[in-house]
C-alpha cells in the first residue's frame, strides 16, 4: 500500500509540472490560435535569471525565485509585442514558423553568450528535503509543485470567471471580433494571455531547477513537448483540457515506469506515446474536445 502511495504521489508531481506548462500553452492558443513553442526559451530565461541573480545580486532564495518569475513573465511580454503581435492576423502557419523561429535564435543566443554547458544553481536546495508522509517518505518538492499547481487552477478559475478581463480573455477565445466591438483592446487581451502564460512558465522553472539543479540552453524542450502532446490529448484550447492531460501524462509515464520489466525500462517513452495514440484514435480531438460529426462532404 505505501509503495502504491509512494508511486501515486510521484504521478501527482510529474501531472502538475506538465498541467502547469500545457496551461501555460493553453491558454496563448485559446486566445490567439497560436502554438508557442517559444515557450520552452522563457522558462530556459527564468533559470538563467536564477543564475544571475545568485551570481550577482543575493543569495537569498525567495529573491531569487522572483526574479526568476518576473524574468519569465516579462519576457513572455515582450516576445509577444515583438515577435507576435505582427504576425497576429496572418495565416497560422505564419505563427508557428514564427514560433519556431524565435525558439531557435533564443537557443543559439543562450549558446553564444551565456554558455553551451549547464549552470549549477544551488539557491533551492530548500524546496527539495525529505518529509514522511502517512508513513512514506517523499521529497518537499513533490508537494510544492502539487499544491502550487492546484493553487494556481484555483487562482485562474476565478480570474477567467470573476474578473472583466477574464471574461474577455474567455470571450476571445470564443468571438474575438465581438469582444472588440464591446471596447476591448485587442492589444491587452493578447499581452495578458501572454503574461499569464510567461508566470506560468517562470513558476514552473522553479520545480524544474530544484529538481534538476542546472540550467541549460535546451532546459525547456522536453518538459514544452511534453505539455504540447498533453495539451493535444486533453483538447487543445481547453484550459480544464490542458491540466487533464497534463495529470493523465505523469500518470502514464510513472506507471510505464512501474509496470513494465527492467529490461524494457529504455522503451518507456514508446509505450507512453503508444497510450496516448491509443487515446487519440478514441478522442481525435482531445478528452475535453466537444464530439463532432464527421460525415462525408456534401
Amino acid at each position: 500500500m505505501e509503495y502504491i502511495l509512494q508511486q501515486f504521489i510521484n504521478a501527482l508531481s510529474f501531472g502538475a509540472e506538465y498541467a502547469l506548462l500545457a496551461l501555460g500553452l493553453a491558454i496563448v492558443f485559446s486566445v490567439m490560435g497560436l502554438v508557442n513553442f517559444a515557450h520552452g526559451e522563457v522558462i530556459a530565461i527564468g533559470g538563467y535569471t536564477m543564475v544571475a541573480f545568485a551570481t550577482l545580486v543575493t543569495a537569498n532564495p525567495w529573491i531569487i525565485i522572483l526574479g526568476s518569475v518576473v524574468a519569465a513573465a516579462l519576457t513572455s511580454v515582450l516576445l509577444e509585442r515583438v515577435a507576435f503581435r505582427p504576425v497576429r492576423y496572418a495565416d497560422p502557419t505564419t505563427g508557428l514558423l514564427t514560433a519556431f523561429g524565435v525558439s531557435i535564435v533564443l537557443q543559439n543566443l543562450f549558446l553564444l553568450f551565456v554558455s553551451p554547458r549547464p549552470i549549477a544553481v544551488t539557491s533551492l536546495y530548500f524546496l527539495d528535503v525529505p518529509v514522511d508522509l502517512f508513513g512514506i517518505r517523499i521529497s518537499s518538492l513533490q508537494l510544492f509543485e502539487t499544491l502550487a499547481t492546484l493553487v494556481v487552477i484555483v487562482a485562474l478559475t476565478l480570474f477567467l470567471k470573476r474578473t472583466i478581463w477574464g471574461l474577455a480573455m474567455q470571450g476571445a477565445s470564443l468571438d474575438f471580433q465581438m469582444v472588440r466591438l464591446m471596447g476591448i483592446r485587442a492589444n491587452r487581451v493578447f499581452a495578458l494571455a501572454f503574461l499569464i502564460s510567461g508566470l506560468l512558465a517562470g513558476l514552473a522553472c522553479i520545480f524544474i531547477m530544484a529538481r534538476r539543479g542546472s540550467v541549460d540552453p535546451h532546459l525547456g524542450f522536453n518538459p514544452v513537448l511534453m505539455a504540447f502532446v498533453a495539451c493535444v490529448v486533453g483538447g487543445f484550447g481547453s484550459l480544464p483540457g490542458a491540466v487533464l492531460g497534463g495529470f493523465l501524462l505523469g500518470i502514464v509515464q510513472v506507471a510505464m515506469l512501474v509496470l513494465l520489466p527492467q529490461e524494457y525500462g529504455g522503451m518507456k517513452d514508446a509505450f507512453v506515446f503508444g497510450i496516448i495514440a491509443l487515446i487519440l484514435v478514441w478522442r481525435p480531438n482531445g478528452i475535453l474536445s466537444p464530439p463532432v460529426e464527421k460525415g462525408d462532404k456534401v
